[in-house]
């Protein structure tokens, strides 16, 4: 599982950051990595060098093999609350999604094939 962590210029990116958020996301989705082949993160101030309530923006988007990508928003008064939440939306979305996937295939019932024409043939 790839991890690729984007910041705007409000948002010091500074390795601690970065080996942080990565953490959290190694730990959140581990048990779901198999499924997964990478992670993009994007995490914004929404009111730039201003302070406000819950504008710390975390977009977390996940692809899954074979799948289109999945994403999730989360707002937060901290970056590590953003983050900690976008994760954990994450894992839900993403275990959904496999679980749905798993139940329309155990559902799938392929018509019979007529008697008269075999397998082999087209």
């Amino acid at each position: 599982m790839q991890i690729q962590i984007n910041t705007d210029r409000h948002i010091n990116g500074h390795e601690k950051l970065t080996e942080q958020i990565r953490g959290v996301v190694e730990r959140t989705l581990s048990r779901l990595s198999d499924h997964i082949t990478r992670v993009e993160i994007h995490i914004t101030d929404e009111n730039g060098y201003k302070s406000g309530p819950n504008d710390k923006r975390c977009v977390m988007e996940a692809r899954l093999e074979g799948r289109r990508p999945i994403a999730v928003t989360q707002q937060a008064a901290t970056v590590d609350q953003a983050v900690d939440g976008a994760a954990e939306k994450l894992l839900k979305l993403i275990e959904n999604t496999i679980d749905r996937l798993h139940d329309q295939k155990i559902r799938r019932t392929d018509p019979p094939l007529p008697e008269h024409i075999s397998p082999e043939e087209p």
